[in-house]
């Protein structure tokens, strides 16, 4: 071959390798808006998208149907475990300390978009300054600044340097807000008190990218009127709880997604707008939902299905143009994996990028999803902790149990190894070496 060949077949090789990296960026070229909506203690089942025939989400299910309704996306089961997992990217043996709290040396996804050029926000349930931990210095739990630390550059939030026993989210609420402690108005509704401050965000940062995560003060307990419940009308009826008002609360919800949407299409900025929809845990055990498939029993705390597997909806008009169903597991230190290929800088998550499932080409299924649950709270919780790994039919923990939750969903009858098939043995081997990967959970005693 001469020279002059084998120049050309450089320069070819070369070129197709400029031309594929261009179209890889272009898919991200112009960095789109990410908002990450988490509400608060809402299982899959809860959403009518997902067969609920006790509740009613217009708006979430709208927003499945034009763009991806995720239908195996776990969590972990508890909040505070969840959200540092979600934020940081990182298995709970990293980095998990305690409940309630996230040590400011970690770095979580407000972080990761600030130093790329995003203006951020966060609004909603902080719970993150270890207020009920004893052995937290009281400066740190004090600290208003901390939501700065992790990277946002405003916020509007419940529970930040205030114990829940000082005031409550929804009706004469306790808010802080950049450093400030805002007058409490007793008719005043903390969810539309952090909804509007995200609505205005929007409004203010249109012209430029911006990055909001909401983690919200709906649906969690205490079960009270909202401002569309008759109810509301009387100061003698608005904090009673009754579970009778999930329904309305779970409405609620669903109607500020509705108020943030029509916000992004007022300002023009919908259509290179990432939002992502998910819940922080299952819904709670006192509360049963009506579903296509029969009855469930939530069971927040819990690792059975119904404590982690979560509802999950991703719409990106710019980018996903074909709606659809993904089936695949989704964990949830793939949120700052996602990111972190959104933004085009090098990953130092545990988890894998959603961009495939986004673009849908090429996608790569996850195989497998672990967790690692030490909740490091009360009692009626630490029972429940433990390692496990799953894909889609089996489930195996680290003590050995193991189940076929497709036909064992409340994970009743572990299987015998000596009933197992040859396929369920490889499973179970194939979860096995997964698991040997993560630590043991510490010793209590």
């Amino acid at each position: 071959m001469s020279t002059k060949i084998k120049l050309s077949l450089i320069l070819l090789i070369i070129t197709s390798i400029l031309f594929i990296s261009c179209k890889e960026n272009s898919l991200v070229k112009d960095k789109p808006n990410v908002i990450l909506i988490m509400a608060d203690d809402i299982g899959f089942e809860a959403l009518s998208v997902n067969g609920s025939l006790s509740y009613n989400t217009p708006f979430l299910d709208s927003l499945a149907s034009n763009g991806i309704n995720f239908t195996k996306a776990f969590s972990q089961p508890l909040c505070t475990p969840s959200r540092v997992k979600l934020m940081t990217g990182k298995y709970n043996y990293r980095n998990y300390e305690h409940f309630t709290f996230l040590n400011s040396n970690q770095k979580t996804f407000g972080n990761l978009f600030k130093d790329n050029g995003y203006k951020t926000a966060i609004v909603g349930k902080w719970q993150l300054n270890g207020l009920q931990i004893n052995e937290v210095e009281k400066h740190i739990a004090q600290d208003n600044e901390r939501p700065y630390k992790f990277g946002f550059d405003e916020y509007s939030l419940w529970q930040l340097t205030k114990l829940r026993a000082e005031g409550e989210r929804f009706a004469n609420p306790l808010i802080e807000q950049n450093g400030k402690v805002l007058e409490r108005d007793i008719n005043a509704y903390g969810p539309d008190i952090v909804s509007d401050y995200a609505v205005n965000f929007i409004r203010e940062n249109k012209d430029q990218p911006f990055f909001i995560y909401y983690p919200m003060l709906l649906v969690h307990d205490p079960f009270v009127p909202t401002p569309d419940s008759p109810e509301w009308n009387s100061l003698d009826t608005r904090s009673k709880s009754n579970r009778k008002f999930f329904k309305d609360m779970v409405a609620y919800m669903d109607k500020i997604v509705g108020k943030i949407i029509t916000e992004l299409k007022s300002q023009g900025v919908y259509e290179n707008t990432l939002i992502l929809f998910i819940g922080d845990n299952g819904t709670s055990s006192r509360l049963t939902t009506n579903t296509s498939k029969g009855q469930i029993r939530g069971a927040k705390g819990n690792t059975i299905t119904h404590g982690i597997h979560v509802p999950m909806i991703a719409s990106w008009p710019s980018m996903i143009n074909n709606s659809r169903k993904y089936s695949g597991l989704i964990n949830f230190n793939d949120f700052y994996a996602t990111f972190s290929d959104i933004l085009g800088v090098v990953d130092d998550s545990d988890g894998t990028s959603m961009m495939d499932i986004f673009i849908g080409e090429n996608i790569k299924n996850r195989e497998i999803a672990t967790i690692y649950y030490d909740p490091m709270w009360s009692d009626n919780v630490s029972k429940y902790r433990s390692v496990f790994t799953q894909d889609n039919r089996y489930k195996l923990y680290k003590d050995g149990r193991f189940y076929d939750i497709e036909n064992d969903v409340l994970e009743t009858s572990p299987l015998k190894e000596e009933d197992l098939t040859k396929g369920q043995k490889n499973i179970k081997n194939k979860l096995s070496k997964n698991l040997s990967f993560f630590p043991e959970l510490p010793n209590t005693n």
